[in-house]
This record gives C-alpha cells, structure tokens and sequence, in this order.
C-alpha cells in the first residue's frame, strides 16, 4: 500500500446528504463500507469530521451566543457525528475508539496520543471528536494536528469535488484541476482548500495533503493504492 497510516478528513456536511441537516443513515453507512475497505488493507485510519451538519460556531454570533459558547458548541456536534460514524463502523465489525479533546469519559476516551497510536497499532478505526477542544480553532486545524501527532503519512481531505480547480467548478465550468501543487503555489494562487491555520501547519511540518471526492465510489481504495485521484498537495 501507498500509506501505513492516513487521516481522513470529512465535513459535517457530508454527512447531511441531500438533506438540509442531520444525518443520513445513507451516507454514514457509505462511509463506513468506505473506511471498512482499507482497514482491510491494513491501512490505520483515523478520522475527523466536521460539525457543520447539527451546528455552525461561527454563524452563532448572529443568534445572540458568542464565538466561545459558539465554538463549544460546535465541538459537541462533531462528537455526536463520531459517535455515529463509530456505531456505523462497529455494526459492521470493524473496531473503533471515540477519543475526544473535551472530557466525558461517560461517552468516549479522552485524547491521549499514547493511547491513539496504540489503539492504530491494534487495527482499529480512530475517531477524533471535540476539535482541539480550544475555541478559535477549526475541524481542518484538529485534523491536522492529530494528523502530526500521529505521525500520519498523509490527510486525506474528502470533499464534494475531485481535486484542486483554479476556480471552483461547481460555478465555472471552465476551471482547470491540478493533479499535483505545491504549498506555495497554493498560497500564491489564493486556493482556498482549508483555514491558513491547519494550512501552515501542514506545510511547516512536510505533511501532504490529498483533496478528493469521497462520494466516487472506491476512491479512497484507490488513494491508498497509490492510484492517481484527486489533487496531492506537498513541497
């Protein structure tokens, strides 16, 4: 395989399906065949997904909460999103931890990187809830962090567009994808593929960052192969 140990970025988002918000029993159970198939593999996965489909921090402000009480909130719904991605992965025997960045120990194991990599080294699926547990900070930035501390080979970023366009496509037809870019480039071209924060991050510490459409079918098989899907971004 092309990757030991990957990091698996997905919004809230995608999760809503064609719904407004919530879940879809649909695309969690996708997900999970997703992920299935590359632990077969003996692929470590962890994961990170966003909370975007049960709450928006950021909009918050405007319904009269601040951007504290915000963020706090918003951390909690990507909890509940991985409580539902580790009860759809463990209906189909795959074995899972739930470590989260903000104590409740009732419902999952608080973060320990030590823990982490073990769990990983045993096989099983590790998802990171509760962001970096701090305010300020966002799902990309948690996911890169935890992607460093567990010395990850890579974050693989799922989104609903298979690459790195010049422009986005969804809006102008003519746009042209990147197979491969660098960070810089990226930069200079004012791409916008996640927060400055998480990005830097990336760049400082070498990790590449692959964005893809986790909704093709078998893409996240063929990433691990070393198959050519999506836009690999590295120095």
């Amino acid at each position: 395989m092309e990757y030991k140990r990957i990091l698996l970025k997905l919004s809230g988002e995608s999760l809503m399906g064609n719904g407004e918000y919530g879940i879809d029993p649909k695309m969690l159970s996708k997900y999970a065949n997703d992920i299935s198939s590359i632990v077969a593999k003996n692929v470590e996965v962890a994961v990170v997904i966003g909370g975007g489909n049960i709450y928006r921090g950021i909009q918050s402000e405007g319904a009269g909460f601040d951007r504290v009480q915000g963020d706090h909130m918003g951390m909690l719904a990507t909890i509940i999103n991985g409580m539902a991605l580790q009860s759809a992965l463990e209906s189909i025997n795959i074995e899972t931890r739930l470590l989260t960045a903000i104590r409740m120990e009732q419902v999952a194991e608080p973060y320990i990187r030590r823990k982490a990599m073990r769990h990983l080294q045993k096989g099983r699926v590790v998802i990171f809830g509760g962001g970096t547990g701090n305010p300020y900070f966002t799902t990309d930035t948690a996911a890169t962090l935890r992607a460093i501390e567990i010395e990850a080979d890579i974050i693989l970023k799922g989104t609903r567009v298979d690459g790195i366009y010049t422009e986005d496509p969804e809006k102008v037809s003519s746009a042209k994808k990147f197979n491969t870019i660098t960070f810089t480039e990226v930069l200079e071209k004012k791409l916008n593929i996640m927060d400055l924060t998480a990005f830097t991050l990336c760049q400082e510490n070498n990790l590449p960052i692959k964005v893809f459409n986790m909704n093709v079918e078998g893409s996240l098989t063929r990433i691990c192969e070393g198959e050519d899907v999506g836009t690999l971004v590295n120095h």
